[in-house]
């Protein structure tokens, strides 16, 4: 059959060393930077919009397994304070994305008790951007099952500048003390504070497509989460792909800084 672009096959496989264990411990909160749509898009000499159309069908796989693997919160980065230097016709489809995204999804979402969220600065995204997140938002408020976080309009520095400032107001209203500034205190005051504090930090960070830095996600919660890069571009990765991300997270060695019993001897 004449084909005008190449069948959707992967463009990266890789290697898998560890197998997923579901008698071994899940991470609670998983955070993904989904990288790699337009090069996915142009690999098949397709606009770019077209790799960030198929990489949110990435994300309702990914969610809906998630689910069932028994993930408490999915953290992904959606759109970062950096991305509007993109061209304005990619950026203006990313602002329509979350409207076609929750209106279709959100019946699916109900069913499988998951919660949506939205964290960073989206007070200043377009007003039927807005309206979409709200409106999903609500819909799924009562949902108890996985939380669905996504990181729009985020960037952590500014995270962490309007936590600064929110603990200095407070200091100077004289609602807290200098000495009661704790790590613990500064969490509260981050766009993660509205999880609970056992899962509000990622146990495993995954950036898909190569690229190796954390471009600006999650600076303060990652300080002790374990990274995983993978080569996968993210409209490739799918449900065997998760599982083999968090088998190798079931097999990583994590002390925290500290040593294993077995090391202390």
């Amino acid at each position: 059959m004449l084909r005008f672009f190449p069948e959707k096959n992967k463009t990266f496989q890789e290697e898998q060393e560890y197998t997923f264990d579901s008698e071994l411990p899940v991470p609670n909160h998983i955070a993904i930077i989904m990288d790699g749509n337009g090069r996915w898009a142009q690999n098949r000499y397709l606009p770019r919009v077209a790799g960030h159309k198929e990489g949110m069908e990435t994300v309702k796989t990914i969610t809906k397994h998630a689910s069932n693997l028994g993930v408490k919160v999915l953290t992904l980065y959606a759109f970062s304070t950096e991305n509007w230097k993109r061209p304005e016709e990619e950026v203006d489809f990313l602002m329509q994305l979350p409207v076609d995204f929750f209106d279709t999804f959100v019946p699916e979402l109900m069913k499988k008790n998951v919660r949506i969220n939205v964290m960073g600065e989206y007070d200043t995204l377009p007003a039927s951007t807005q309206d979409a997140i709200n409106r999903a938002v609500e819909a799924t408020s009562n949902n108890t099952g996985l939380i669905l976080n996504f990181a729009l309009n985020y960037g952590s520095r500014s995270e962490m500048v309007h936590a600064v400032k929110n603990i200095a107001s407070d200091i100077t209203e004289n609602n807290i003390e200098i000495e009661q500034i704790t790590d613990e205190m500064i969490g509260d005051y981050l766009m993660t504070s509205f999880l609970p504090k056992e899962i509000r930090d990622p146990e495993i960070l995954i950036r898909t497509s190569g690229e190796e830095r954390i471009s600006n996600f999650l600076l303060w919660q990652i300080a002790y989460s374990e990274l995983l890069f993978t080569k996968e571009l993210w409209p490739d990765y799918n449900e065997t792909s998760l599982e083999n991300s968090i088998a190798i997270f079931q097999h990583r060695n994590r002390r925290f800084g500290g040593l294993k019993k077995e090391e202390n001897k």
